[in-house]
């Protein structure tokens, strides 16, 4: 009888809970393989999108770590075992440690958007949140600045995800600007000459877009013009400086004046 009675208690147990192992399993084998598709198929992506290589090895564990927990959590609900507390349980235990470390979290998430979508790299120079430099590292949690004084500037990543940012190598050609004031009586077509000359001799210049003058003001101590001209954006700052030493020097010698802001002063005696 005691034999009977274990052979009964045996096949009900296979009975209840084998078709319940047996989807388990199933439910195991495929979504193992899922998982697998769906890491590979996201690294391939982040190869597409030339996603820094440093951020790859980060992604594919935290992917496939979330996708392994979501699978364990359907295996042992085919199982029949009760996931709700256990599910509110890790809630609980999430939000708690989302809400201790959120300023974390949000210069992690910060980092990782700008590795994905990449608004500036390595080697770029930006303006963001009141500071300007050239970008030396990229990390997880900050990005590194390097200003021109050799001073490094330290931004977290959710500040500069979260706000607008300037980049002035996104771009390989850049357009210089030149304010020039001559004085009153001076010949302006001369002086629109002049400046022409000294842009067309300059070989960073480019042709095309042409340069542009043209007088833009009749300022209260000065006629003043408006010079752009277009350059690669390596060459910006040597066309800049160099152009403002050759107007300067040039103006002088073909008799055209650089006026400074002057007041005349009226003594009246009784």
């Amino acid at each position: 009888m005691d034999t009977d009675k274990i052979i009964s208690q045996i096949s009900t147990v296979i009975i209840e809970y084998g078709p319940r192992l047996l989807g388990a399993i199933a439910v195991l084998i495929i979504g193992s393989w899922v998982v697998k598709a769906v890491t590979s198929g996201i690294m391939k992506m982040l190869d597409k999108r030339n996603v820094d290589e440093s951020l790859k090895p980060f992604l594919k564990g935290l992917i496939g770590t979330l996708l392994r927990v979501m699978l364990v959590l359907s295996v042992l609900g085919t199982m029949g075992i009760e996931m709700t507390s256990f599910v509110a349980v890790l809630g609980a235990i999430g939000l708690a440690v989302g809400m201790a470390l959120s300023g974390t979290l949000q210069n992690f998430a910060g980092g990782v958007m700008i590795l994905l979508f990449k608004p500036f790299k390595t080697g770029d120079y930006i303006q963001a949140q009141g500071y300007g430099g050239t970008v030396r590292e990229i990390q997880i949690f900050n990005t590194i600045l390097k200003t021109p004084d050799n001073v490094t500037i330290v931004i977290p990543n959710g500040q500069l995800s979260n706000s607008s940012l300037k980049n002035y190598s996104q771009e390989e050609r850049r357009r210089v600007d030149w304010t020039v004031g001559i004085g009153y009586g001076d010949d302006a077509n001369k002086a629109m000459e002049v400046m022409k000359n000294l842009c067309d001799a300059d070989e960073r210049i480019l042709k095309d877009p042409e340069v542009f003058i043209a007088l833009s003001e009749l300022g209260d101590s000065s006629v003043n013009f408006v010079v752009r001209a277009w350059v690669n954006s390596s060459d910006y700052w040597g066309v800049f400086f160099d152009m403002n030493k050759k107007i300067y020097e040039t103006f002088a010698q073909e008799g055209l004046n650089i006026p400074f802001p002057q007041m005349d002063v009226h003594v009246h005696q009784n």
